[in-house]
């Protein structure tokens, strides 16, 4: 009997998926809110820590900004971030205190402004033991953008970290650099860091291929 072809898993091609832009309709199918559609019972959203969250309770807002200077007022965003004691949730589950996953949107209300209530994240280790300063992740998604963009913002009030992070230490360029570092503010009593992301053109965010 013929024996069927086979061919080792190992050599398998898999061919690229192909890619599109989130388009203008990314907000309706994940940020209802901001598309003003009634939401889910369980959505993951932007409070990514309850009040009885261990750890610095902060608020990180921005803008994204495109190569005009203009503010897009439809982007998307997913957050990354590990707990106060520097370890990641794996678990989403919106009955913990603090979930490492959170969404965010940029709309046209409020100054097209996105925002996250969260922790301060604390120190990660690199993959070659060093450790990183705190940070969160951040991933953009917009109409005209076909693959979603990587970055991440660090805190200006912890500039002895940052110096020293394996990471943001390989940006060559101070001023390059300050594109990723979130400004502290106090607004009514509570501590707020901004970091306002631009797509392209003078000022342009870092973003990451990894």
């Amino acid at each position: 009997m013929k024996q069927p072809n086979t061919v080792p898993a190992s050599e398998l091609m898999l061919r690229e998926t192909a890619s599109q832009t989130a388009g203008p309709y990314v907000h309706i199918g994940l940020a209802l809110a901001a598309a003003g559609n009634p939401t889910r019972d369980e959505e993951i959203w932007n409070e990514m820590a309850k009040p009885e969250a261990e750890g610095e309770h902060i608020e990180v807002v921005g803008t994204v900004i495109d190569g005009n200077g203009d503010l897009v007022r439809d982007a998307f965003l997913e957050a990354w971030q590990a707990d106060a004691n520097g370890a990641y949730q794996p678990e989403y589950d919106l009955k913990k205190p603090f979930n490492s996953f959170g969404r965010t949107a940029t709309t046209f209300d409020h100054g097209s402004e996105w925002s996250l209530k969260t922790v301060k994240p604390g120190q990660v280790a690199h993959p070659n033991g060093q450790p990183m300063a705190p940070h969160i992740n951040l991933a953009i998604f917009a109409r005209g953008v076909n693959v979603h963009l990587q970055t991440r913002l660090y805190f200006e009030d912890e500039a002895d970290a940052n110096a020293e992070c394996p990471v943001l230490s390989r940006i060559e360029s101070p001023t390059r650099r300050q594109t990723l570092i979130a400004k502290r503010e106090e607004i009514d009593g509570k501590v707020c860091y901004r970091l306002d992301i631009k797509l392209q053109g003078e000022g342009e965010t870092v973003f990451f291929d990894f």
